[in-house]
């Protein structure tokens, strides 16, 4: 088979260490202005560590929003952990950068959506990431950048 660039996987790696960037910062000097994070992930991801009574309500995606109240913002070269606070309960949470569903920062109208799309298994071409731009303004009022249009079908 014929080597090509993947394109794909390497903006979903671009983009993850723009998160991760974001959250570095945020985690040594705090939330600038009024910059507000929305943060959509997988948690059916293997890797991802939240309570019992959070996984059962929320058993395949979870929003979290890291704006008022959040402690212990750490963040790795695979994902972040943060303390958030769900009815006065602080509760720790461990996200890995390939659980995030989204990324979005509605203050400045900025948006990463991580697409992912099953494959047969008798398929042999690897699954890529597609990329698109869009606004989502019933949502967030926030662009959003897709990786959907260059995955192999």
């Amino acid at each position: 088979m014929a080597r090509s660039i993947d394109y794909g996987n390497l903006m979903h790696r671009a983009m993850r260490g723009l998160i991760q960037s974001v959250l570095t910062d945020v985690a040594a000097h705090g939330l600038p202005g009024a910059h507000h994070f929305f943060i959509t992930f997988d948690t059916t991801h293997p890797d991802v560590q939240m309570a019992d009574w959070l996984r059962e309500r929320y058993p395949t995606e979870m929003t979290v929003v890291l704006q008022h109240w959040f402690e212990n913002l750490t963040v790795t070269d695979e994902g972040f952990s943060v303390t958030l606070n769900f009815g006065n309960n602080p509760e720790p949470i461990v996200i890995p950068f390939d659980a995030l569903r989204t990324f979005v920062d509605p203050s400045v109208e900025f948006g990463l959506r991580f697409e992912t799309q099953e494959q047969d298994e008798d398929d042999e071409e690897e699954a890529e990431a597609d990329i698109e731009v869009e606004a989502e303004p019933e949502r967030h009022d926030a662009e959003i950048v897709s990786l959907d249009q260059f995955r192999k079908h």
